[in-house]
């Protein structure tokens, strides 16, 4: 038997190949799709993915104001947020945080699921939310993911 073709391949940023793709958002539900999103961003779907290493790929995600969200989370959902000052708690319903922004409503769905720690905030870099149908990133010739 010979034991050197059971070596496991570890990934290092030389090695790593990033793609770009293009996630519509409209009428899919935001767990969902956040958890297909973050999982890309992580590279979780490849089989060369290492934990420690950035081998993910860069996500654009379309249509973020056309997003779902299941039962009566639109209106019951709430984000709180602190400003820092005595009495400074604020909380946003998700109906109110998608009307007034909603890329955040996909960002914040997104970094939840991704790790607390400096690999986590380099992943969160790799991913571009747009409200609308376009985006800047034509140049990268990014393909189309269907969920």
């Amino acid at each position: 038997m010979d034991t050197l073709s059971y070596k496991t391949v570890s990934a290092n940023k030389a090695t790593v190949n990033k793609e770009w793709v293009i996630i519509d958002a409209e009428g899919k539900i935001l767990g969902r799709l956040a958890a297909v999103v973050a999982s890309m961003l992580r590279g979780k779907h490849k089989t060369n993915f290492t934990p420690h290493v950035d081998c993910g790929d860069n996500v654009i995600v379309i249509n973020a104001e056309k997003v779902k969200l299941s039962g009566n989370k639109m209106t019951d959902k709430e984000y709180i947020r602190h400003t820092g000052f005595p009495g400074g708690q604020r909380i946003v319903t998700a109906d109110a945080l998608l009307k007034k922004n909603p890329i955040g409503l996909v960002e914040n769905a997104v970094k939840g699921m991704l790790p607390k720690n400096r690999l986590g905030s380099a992943l969160y870099r790799n991913l571009h939310v747009y409200a609308g149908q376009e985006h800047p990133h034509e140049a990268q010739k990014p393909k189309t993911i269907e969920l």
